[in-house]
């Protein structure tokens, strides 16, 4: 099992140290949350899961910048967005992000997309959020495309442009792992097209669910990333049989206990 944090339940003051303790007790992976801009009034939510609101002043970092700005403070620890709205943006922005995160890191770049949940953030944006899974899979093809291709022309529904060159490619090859994020039938196609799948908030049950999907899909063998509770050997070969290869745990309970924590759950968890 490989253990990935999440950043959303720490204070920002403590994401170099907490990230820096991790890298060395042997997490494999951080991640960080996105959304381009929180409207003040958030009109409800988008998609297979309700999520809760949040404050619109809680802090925002543009992830692959702050994800770079991490790869230089450590050494191991691969970095994450769980899960960047691809769709809010141009790909041209998020290629060139994620290419320079994954070259800064030397190959430790995970790219977790989603379609995105808040309704009125799309409106901001001049988007309709009722298109946001044709822009993501758009996308989503654009940037592999600039990955891994030395000229690319692309004439499509919201992207429309002529021949282009992008370099550098990134170290990983032939691009960065794209993960998407999601429950719903829409979101388990998609995964099956790419390298991962990314549950959020998940239960034992929750995960064999989408993994016998993703089966069905001719996706066997992707990587499952779940995000829960592991605090006994047991919860762990319950995550292990429910086809798990990547848990995202948050083994603390507040931020000022947030590194102890971290080398505790090693130590009980990650040879």
């Amino acid at each position: 099992m490989k253990f990935g944090f999440p950043f959303i339940s720490l204070h920002p003051g403590a994401w170099v140290e907490v990230t820096q303790a991790a890298d060395e007790a042997g997490f494999e992976s951080c991640w960080i949350a996105d959304h381009l801009v929180f409207p003040v009034e958030m009109e409800g939510s988008l998609g297979d899961v309700e999520h809760p609101n949040v404050p619109p002043t809680v802090p925002v970092y543009d992830a692959p910048a702050y994800l770079s700005y991490l790869a230089g403070l450590t050494t191991r620890i691969n970095l994450g967005v769980y899960v960047y709205l691809v769709g809010l943006r141009h790909p041209f922005t998020t290629a060139r992000g994620f290419a320079t995160l994954d070259h800064v890191s030397n190959g430790r770049a995970l790219v977790g997309v989603g379609a995105g949940w808040l309704r009125n953030e799309w409106t901001a944006a001049g988007m309709d959020p009722k298109t946001r899974g044709r822009r993501l899979d758009e996308a989503l093809d654009v940037c592999v495309r600039l990955w891994t291709q030395p000229v690319v022309e692309h004439h499509g529904e919201f992207y429309d442009f002529e021949p282009v060159a992008f370099e550098p490619k990134p170290v990983q090859q032939p691009h960065p792992p794209v993960l998407v994020g999601g429950l719903s039938d829409a979101a388990l196609r998609r995964a099956a097209r790419f390298q991962g799948w990314m549950g959020m908030s998940d239960t034992f049950e929750s995960v064999r669910r989408a993994v016998d999907r993703l089966a069905e899909l001719g996706a066997p063998d992707i990587e499952i990333t779940a995000q829960g509770r592991c605090e006994s050997l047991d919860d762990l070969r319950r995550w292990e049989d429910a086809g798990v290869h990547r848990l995202v745990v948050t083994p603390w309970e507040s931020t000022r206990g947030a590194v102890d924590a971290v080398w505790r759950f090693a130590e009980q968890f990650i040879a």
